[in-house]
C-alpha cells in the first residue's frame, strides 16, 4: 500500500456528511489569496518607494508638469532633482529653476525638490532612492536613455530606471524647443505652466 505524503495528510478534507472532501488547493496553483496578503507572501518590498526623476530643468515645461503629476500617483515619494551643470550655460539660474519647480510642484504633497551634481546614482543612493524616472518621447530619446539605464544598472543594480511616455499632446515638446521659440518672439503659451509663462516673458523682453 502506497504512503501518504505529507502533501497528501495536509490535502485530506472531510465533507458534510463526514466523509472525504475534496483535496485542498495547493497553494501557487488554485488557492487565491487577498490582495494585501501577496506582498509578504512573495517577499516583496513593502517598504515605501522613493522615486528621483533628474533632468535640467530650463525650464520647467508642461511635459515634466505631466511626468511630475503621474510619478507622484506611481510613487510613495518622488524627488524632481535638479542638476548643477557648470559645463552649460543656462537660460535661467540655479536658484530660478528651483523656485519655479517649487511653485507648480506646490499641489502634490509627496513631490520634493532639491538639487544635486555629480553621479545621479551616488546622488539616488544617498537619498535612498529605488528608481529613477525618466521620460522618453521619441526612438532617438530611446536610444540614449537606454545605454543610461544600463550603465546605472552597471554602477548601481539595486536602482531600477522607469520609463514613461509622456501624454500625447507633449510628445513634441522640449525645454530647447521652448527656449528658442520664446527667444525668436513666438508664442508659449500651453507649453509651460503660466508661472514659466511669467518668467520667460521677463527674461526674454
Amino acid at each position: 500500500m502506497p504512503q501518504k505524503t505529507q502533501l497528501d495528510n495536509r490535502s485530506q478534507h472531510t465533507s458534510a456528511d463526514g466523509g472525504p472532501g475534496p483535496p485542498a488547493p495547493i497553494f501557487g496553483l488554485t488557492e487565491t489569496r487577498s490582495e494585501l496578503e501577496w506582498p509578504a507572501i512573495a517577499g516583496m518590498p513593502t517598504k515605501p518607494i522613493l522615486a528621483i526623476y533628474p533632468g535640467s530643468f530650463d525650464p520647467v515645461t508642461n511635459g515634466h508638469l505631466d511626468l511630475i503629476e503621474r510619478g507622484a500617483k506611481l510613487f510613495d515619494r518622488l524627488i524632481v532633482a535638479v542638476l548643477r551643470n557648470l559645463d552649460k550655460d543656462p537660460l535661467f539660474t540655479l536658484t530660478e529653476r528651483l523656485e519655479m519647480l517649487r511653485e507648480v510642484a506646490r499641489p502634490w504633497e509627496n513631490v520634493e525638490v532639491d538639487v544635486f551634481d555629480g553621479l545621479l546614482v551616488d546622488y539616488a543612493r544617498k537619498r535612498n532612492a529605488q528608481v529613477l524616472l525618466r521620460g522618453i518621447r521619441a526612438i532617438s530619446d530611446y536610444e540614449s536613455e537606454l545605454q543610461m539605464a544600463l550603465m546605472n544598472r552597471k554602477l548601481e543594480p539595486r536602482i531600477e530606471t522607469v520609463f514613461l511616455m509622456p501624454a500625447e499632446s507633449y510628445s513634441y515638446l522640449s525645454s530647447r524647443l521652448v527656449r528658442e521659440i520664446a527667444r525668436l518672439g513666438g508664442p508659449i503659451h500651453g507649453l509651460v505652466p503660466p508661472a514659466v509663462e511669467r518668467r520667460f516673458r521677463a527674461k526674454v523682453r
